[in-house]
């Protein structure tokens, strides 16, 4: 019996110092590498070029609405405000893309300096006080602090499917917005004011400006759309996604009240 209890003390000093080994080097070294920006160069390099796009589009939805503003008549001005409104969306996303570009090393930080020794001081004393729940909620504040760590790396990956697929649109929509402005601005006089030759000679003059303004605005809304889904919903999808997963792996479940039904027919009658 002495051998027994014995052993299992040897068996819970090695565990608590493995925990304790564990935490010092979560804190020392993984934090360290996990918020330093030079081991996340592909996941911030996406960020970017996302960043840049943003800019570009950005860009040119307030010259394409400039430009269309500049056409004769008020027929042309509500396409003109659109894509001038379309700036607030542009300026979203591109907040949001600055937010995960600095949470890519801060939930490194977060995971691997702060809940993962938070685990393993949970764990440790979890087997000195021989408390199962203590270490439970040990395995899950591990589980959660990788699930944070790992949100970002995940999104980025899910949308660049995304965004190789709209890929073409996005620069055709550029294109066309460029082409705009440029056929506009090439036709417009010191003053400001439009050529009337060049009004002329387009296709139904300016209703065929309106026209190719309305298609522009289209494209943009689209692409807005799906900017919007890649760099808003798709985290947020992630993140619910591995949280169900984590929920699935431990087992939670919600306990409902046996009566629940009959309070709620209670409620119904009575209303």
């Amino acid at each position: 019996m002495t051998e027994i209890i014995k052993k299992n003390n040897v068996t819970k000093l090695a565990l608590v110092a493995a925990a304790l080994v564990i935490m010092l080097f979560s804190m020392a070294v993984l934090s360290k590498a996990a918020s330093n920006p030079e081991n996340h160069k592909k996941t911030i390099a996406a960020l970017d070029e996302k960043k840049a796009d943003v800019l570009k589009l950005t860009a040119a939805s307030a010259a394409a609405s400039t430009a269309i503003a500049a056409i004769p008549g008020d027929s042309t001005t509500p396409v003109a405000n659109k894509l001038a409104d379309l700036t607030s969306y542009f300026l979203i996303i591109l907040m949001v893309i600055f937010l995960e570009k600095y949470l890519v090393t801060l939930t490194g930080y977060a995971a691997f300096f702060i809940l993962i020794p938070a685990a393993c001081i949970l764990f440790a004393v979890g087997i000195c006080l021989n408390r199962t729940f203590l270490k439970a909620l040990a395995a899950k504040t591990a589980v959660f602090g990788f699930v944070i760590f790992m949100i970002i790396p995940l999104s980025i990956k899910v949308t660049a499917m995304i965004e190789e697929t709209y890929e073409s649109t996005m620069e055709t929509t550029m294109k066309e917005a460029q082409d705009i402005t440029d056929e506009i601005n090439d036709n417009t006089d010191s003053e400001g004011n439009i050529i009337s030759k060049f009004v002329s000679k387009i296709k139904d003059g300016v209703s065929g400006l309106m026209e190719k303004g309305e298609n522009l605005l289209n494209h943009f809304i689209e692409v807005v759309a799906v900017m919007m889904v890649t760099s808003c919903f798709i985290p947020i999808i992630v993140l619910l996604f591995m949280l169900w997963f984590v929920r699935l792996l431990f087992g939670i479940q919600i306990n409902v009240p046996k009566d629940l039904p009959h309070r709620f027919n209670k409620k119904i009658h009575e209303k």
